[in-house]
């Protein structure tokens, strides 16, 4: 993996505020490996911090179904089973938190108010050895269907880090375009931040760059995220079973406010949200939520329910449950 550290330019498509800098230098690291993109000139975009256009309504007489005990939608059984493969290949990398550990206790030792999950009579009181996050989320272009960008997004659940993911498919004309402004060509996953703070927290991501040792979780790099090129092509195969699903833009209509997404990587059910997320070219907000993550408790107090994915739409106030319901709801509201 190779690395650059370079001046930020501003991000084309800029709903939050800035990080709280502790210093007044500014970075900007290139996660990337050998890509196959070709590099190209850097050009100059017209796209507006604020995007305006078409007014965002969802669909007609649309109400947000009930959260439903596990189950998959018939339609959805084969989308749901190649999605899984990756759980296979990768073994569940970035389903646990960095330090995760649980044990069973008696119903009765866990508040009805917290978020705990039950099986045969007792609760899994759940506990993680997080370190610092950052105050606001770390912004990354990317896109779905690409090894590397995978392998930060399985670091970002491990790391229980919030992320504003501005996605790149191939075609896309907003974000894609400005990867090569700012960078030069057109090489993904590509991250911006502004606070050396946030530099430490985050070089677990970048460890294979700089080659030492922060301690910013619990000391240790997962075995699966630290095996080199095994980890490359494990990472490949985990997206056989979903043929380049989140690769290519879908026309849309890009929202003025980013979409808010609860999910975490390994989730066969997150992972078809998120396709669409990307194909449809829809900058989010992705609340990582892996197992020993403190903000299922915050979703569970949320919305009085904990499941993933969880769908916040500022565009038009929509909030919702059922991954095949979102996915159809998103390409309803925004595919054009």
């Amino acid at each position: 993996m190779a690395g650059v550290l370079n001046s930020a330019a501003a991000p084309v498509f800029r709903p939050l505020s800035p990080f709280k800098p502790t210093n007044k230098r500014a970075f900007t690291v290139k996660l990337s490996a050998q890509s196959s993109e070709t590099p190209i000139a850097s050009t100059s975009l017209s796209t507006k911090e604020e995007p305006s256009g078409p007014s965002i309504t969802p669909p007609p007489n649309f109400k947000p179904p009930k959260p439903k005990p596990f189950s998959i939608r018939p339609d959805k059984v084969f989308d749901i089973l190649g999605a899984s493969l990756a759980l296979i290949f990768r073994l569940g990398t970035g389903a646990l938190v960095s330090g995760y550990s649980a044990s069973f206790v008696p119903k009765n030792e866990i508040p009805p108010d917290q978020y705990a999950l039950e099986v045969a009579g007792f609760k899994v009181k759940e506990s993680s050895k997080l370190g610092p996050r950052p105050e606001k989320p770390i912004e990354i272009y990317e896109f779905e269907s690409c090894p590397f960008c995978r392998k930060v997004r399985e670091i970002v659940a491990v790391l229980d880090l919030d992320v504003l993911f501005y996605p790149c498919p191939r075609n896309g004309p907003n974000f894609r375009p400005k990867v090569a402004q700012m960078g030069g060509k057109q090489q993904f996953p590509y991250m911006m931040f502004i606070s050396l703070d946030v530099f430490l927290v985050l070089v677990r991501v970048v460890v294979d760059i700089y080659k030492r040792q922060v301690d910013v979780c619990d000391g240790n790099v997962p075995l699966l995220l630290s095996l080199g090129l095994l980890t490359t092509l494990t990472e490949g195969f985990a997206m056989i079973g979903r043929m380049g699903k989140g690769s290519s833009y879908t026309p849309s209509k890009l929202p003025a406010k980013p979409l808010e997404i609860w999910a975490y990587e390994p989730s066969p059910f997150c992972k078809v949200v998120r396709e669409v997320l990307v194909e449809l070219e829809l900058p989010h907000i992705l609340h990582s939520c892996a197992r020993g993550s403190p903000k299922r408790q915050q979703l569970y107090k949320k919305a009085g329910h904990f499941q993933v994915p969880y769908l916040e739409d500022p565009n038009t106030g929509v909030q919702m449950f059922e991954s095949a319901e979102i996915v159809e709801y998103l390409r309803a509201t925004y595919a054009v």
